[in-house]
């Protein structure tokens, strides 16, 4: 059987795939918090927010072993954070989500309304999943 070339994109955007609702923890609350909070939830990372709840960071796996490296474990999350993160609109397409993550070289993609509020999150897994679907329609 030839392989299966679309004549057009397949019209998927960031709210087709992210994880939602969103898991977030305050920028007061302390990385020990976050470890335990991704671990109960198995997920990779926690949106920081702040008193509005407006998204101002991300905690990462990677942050949190860069943290016990550091023997600071129960500091503040934002001490540990990244401060500003890129983030995608629910309306951006995957193709550009995928392009996105794949220059900054990130794992995790945080997305947000137009008031910096978290609406969801979309990670690598998310990707490989829809990868692998899709990948399965076209055999």
């Amino acid at each position: 059987m030839p392989p299966f070339y679309p004549r057009r994109k397949i019209p998927l955007m960031a709210k087709d795939i992210m994880a939602t609702p969103p898991v977030t923890i305050s920028d007061k609350a302390r990385i020990t918090e976050a470890a335990r909070l991704m671990c109960e939830k198995r997920i990779g990372s926690v949106l920081v927010v702040n008193e509005s709840g407006k998204l101002i960071g991300i905690v990462t796996e990677r942050d949190l072993a860069c943290a016990v490296a550091k023997e600071c474990e129960d500091a503040p999350v934002w001490g540990v954070m990244t401060e500003n993160p890129v983030t995608v609109k629910p309306e951006t397409p995957v193709e550009e989500i995928v392009r996105i993550m794949g220059e900054l070289g990130v794992r995790h993609m945080p997305v947000v309304d137009d008031d910096g509020k978290p609406l969801g999150v979309i990670s690598i897994r998310d990707i490989v999943a829809l990868t692998r679907l899709l990948t399965s329609l076209m055999k």
